[in-house]
């Protein structure tokens, strides 16, 4: 690898020379200026960074030594709280505050709705979420299990009759008409500023005339209808010659909502970056993001198209206006944690530099641009999410690399807006101090039920074995930690200024299911949740149109707070004398999970993938899943639930399940051929067996090595 050394740092020349002749250029920023204010802030910021993470261990290696001397069956919680106190795991709350972030883009203040979060390192998948801020609900119903009949690949009238239905039922919902229903209906005109709905010679109007903002066409021959609900927009368009719109009776050719709201754009679980190569390849999209100028090559069904960033979306007001509205979702990018150092750049002691510092300063540096052209934030922010924060001195820690990015880039102070992922239990207990370390710049929290399960069992991994995965979602504290993020945030201020979120849907071909049940994070109080598709942006939207979620957030704000002692409820089963073949059944669902996904991160660099489960459904899987089921068995095997030549075995068997559901690509390599010599099989192995002394139980560090070493051999 070439290196370039500058002012005593040895930097990969590629990722030198990507900052220098595309990131830089047009920045107003001069390059020696740049690599001066760098190296001085991250050997100056760099051993902060190592102490935090020292701490992190001197804290985990305390609360180990407790649960040994008091077992978890006999755990008195006012003792147990009373010790995390008097280590600093729990820090003092002090009194009641308002966050103060000035501006913010109103898809995060304001519009409530869902937020996809997509792999940086893949431009087709970036550009598909960024354009996903629009989607037709024809669409997004007839290619998925929502609308269940006669599923044939041909076109089916029947299936389109039954999609046309379902919309028209959803409009009656959310934009009622007078005395009609959407699917009587023959057409639409406007007379006199306002919407006439036709049945024949029977004239109707929308109950809620206001809820009409634009068209297209002509009032007497529209082309689309744009009308507003919930602070989000629905436009109708009607075309007589569609193939749909030939079936309808007032020609209405497809209703386009809204969908993607905004969009965390990931450098973190979801990517498989681990060196410079790696690390540009990321850093170059999001450049491309934020100039407006990325592309992508697309062949579909035989037909070869660039892919780029669609144009806003323009009507015309019933006065005669033009109307604009963003075409695109609102891009945040979610930087890593505290915990990785990337070989990328080599400090002065020869030490990799801090992950999270470098992101923070190329993820600000390439929104510079946009900055200047506005075609993401129109506030003159950038958004990064950060995430794997233990607690408030480490969020007081991003605030002043914030800072020092912000003074040596020579923009606002509070110019770079943060998010917390309270996905640890140590930010968890102590959310609202951590909140209050970056009152000016907060902009999002959420709740990260796999990431946040993954670090309950390694904190209290001496405490005993852990309950089935399974059982998580029924866990006391599992509840409580839900509604104590929401309320929180609400008493800090958030609404109406800032995100609160909910996790992710991770079976993308159950859409049906995801209908019935993820419209229970709008009514939670939270204003975005994550999906993991464009297609299931347009339908989790139907949600926000359901739900008002700021009126929800209102009735929130009264109820009873949860209580800090049912957070601290540990997950782990009181008399574990399971059926062998349950913990069978657990050990093979696990281990075909990590399986599942590492093979394909190591092998193949991919972060995130659908992967089939045990019964092969597709999941969603990124290092949060994995850190979950790494962790379980780890715990299992500390506790003699299972016995190391029993989970190696396991191991074995669900590889060569794992290598048969991936026997169709022609780039996958099988592990069952040779378990010894395989990358893939010793990572998922080193994940369980050396889970106990993983840092907080995260699977970075085993996965990045057993990469470079792929990489290295290929």
């Amino acid at each position: 690898m070439s290196i370039t050394e500058k002012n005593g740092l040895k930097i990969s020349s590629n990722l030198f020379n990507f900052i220098n002749n595309e990131v830089i250029p047009g920045t107003d920023i001069e390059p020696e200026s740049f690599w001066a204010n760098f190296e001085k802030i991250v050997h100056e910021l760099a051993p902060i960074n190592k102490s935090l993470i020292k701490k992190r261990e001197d804290i985990q290696k305390k609360i180990d030594e407790w649960h040994v001397k008091n077992k978890a069956k006999d755990l008195k919680k006012k003792e147990y709280t009373k010790f995390l106190k008097s280590i600093s795991y729990i820090v003092e709350e002090k009194n009641d505050f308002k966050i103060e972030t000035a501006n913010v883009d109103t898809e995060i203040s304001s519009i409530a709705g869902p937020q996809l979060v997509v792999p940086v390192d893949n431009a087709r998948y970036a550009l598909n979420a960024a354009n996903a801020r629009w989607g037709s609900l024809y669409d997004a119903l007839y290619g998925t299990d929502v609308i269940s009949v006669n599923k044939n690949k041909e076109f089916s009238e029947e299936r389109a009759y039954k999609c046309i239905s379902y919309v028209k039922n959803f409009l009656d919902e959310i934009a009622p008409l007078e005395e009609l229903s959407w699917n009587e209906i023959s057409g639409i005109k406007i007379k006199n500023k306002d919407l006439v709905f036709f049945k024949d010679k029977k004239e109707s109007y929308l109950k809620n005339k206001n809820q009409f903002i634009a068209f297209n066409g002509e009032k007497e021959k529209l082309k689309e209808i744009l009308i507003k609900n919930n602070n989000l927009h629905i436009q109708i368009s009607m075309d007589p010659d569609h193939l749909v719109g030939k079936l309808d009776k007032a020609s209405i050719s497809d209703v386009i909502v809204e969908s993607a709201i905004s969009t965390i754009i990931d450098n973190e679980d979801s990517v498989a970056a681990v060196d410079a190569e790696d690390k540009v390849k990321c850093y170059r999209n999001w450049l491309g993001l934020m100039k407006g100028d990325l592309t992508a090559n697309i062949e579909k069904n035989g037909k070869k198209f660039i892919r780029k960033l669609n144009p806003d979306r323009n009507y015309m007001s019933i006065d005669g206006k033009k109307i604009s509205l963003h075409g695109r979702a609102l891009l945040l990018n979610r930087n890593v944690g505290h915990l990785m150092t990337n070989p990328a750049i080599l400090l002065n002691d020869n030490s990799e530099i801090p992950e999270g510092i470098m992101d923070a300063f190329v993820s600000t540096l390439c929104a510079l641009h946009d900055f200047k052209n506005k075609k993401n934030s129109r506030t003159g922010s950038v958004y990064i999410v950060k995430p794997k924060m233990h607690g408030p001195e480490e969020v007081a820690f991003t605030n002043t690399l914030f800072g020092k990015v912000e003074e040596a880039l020579g923009i606002k102070k509070y110019s770079i807006k943060v998010g917390i992922m309270d996905e640890e239990r140590r930010t968890t207990v102590n959310l609202k101090e951590c909140i209050r370390q970056v009152k000016n710049r907060i902009v999002f929290i959420n709740t990260g039920f796999l990431d946040r399960t993954g670090d309950e069992m390694h904190t209290s991994f001496e405490a005993g074995p852990m309950i089935f995965k399974g059982e998580m979602k029924k866990s006391t504290w599992l509840g409580a930690y839900e509604n104590w993020n929401v309320d929180i945030g609400l008493n800090c201020g958030f609404s109406g200024k800032a995100q609160i979120g909910k996790g992710m849907w991770a079976m993308p071909d159950q859409m049906a299911n995801m209908m019935e049940q993820k419209i229970g994070h709008p009514r939670s109080g939270a204003n975005c949740a994550w999906v993991p598709s464009p297609t299931a942006a347009t339908l989790h939207s139907m949600h926000y149109h359901k739900v008002n979620v700021f009126e929800e957030q209102n009735k929130i704000k009264s109820r009873i707070k949860v209580k800090l002692e049912s957070i601290l409820e540990i997950p782990i089963a009181d008399r574990p004398n399971w059926a062998l073949e349950d913990i069978k059944r657990e050990l093979e669902n696990n281990a075909q999970g990590i399986l599942g996904y590492v093979v394909r991160w190591v092998n193949q660099g991919i972060g995130c993938s659908k992967v089939p489960d045990i019964n092969n459904v597709g999941l969603m899987e990124d290092r949060a899943t994995l850190r979950i089921s790494s962790q379980h068995i780890a715990n299992w095997l500390h506790h003699g639930i299972c016995k190391k030549d029993q989970v190696l075995e396991v191991m074995k068997k669900m590889a060569k399940i794992v290598d048969e559901q991936n026997k169709n690509d022609p780039s996958y390599k099988k592990m069952s051929d040779n378990f010894e010599k395989s990358l893939a099989f010793s990572a998922a192995c080193d994940l369980v067996f050396k889970g106990r002394i993983q840092p907080s139980g995260y699977t970075e560090p085993l996965l990045h090595q057993r990469r470079l070493e792929k990489k290295a051999y290929n």
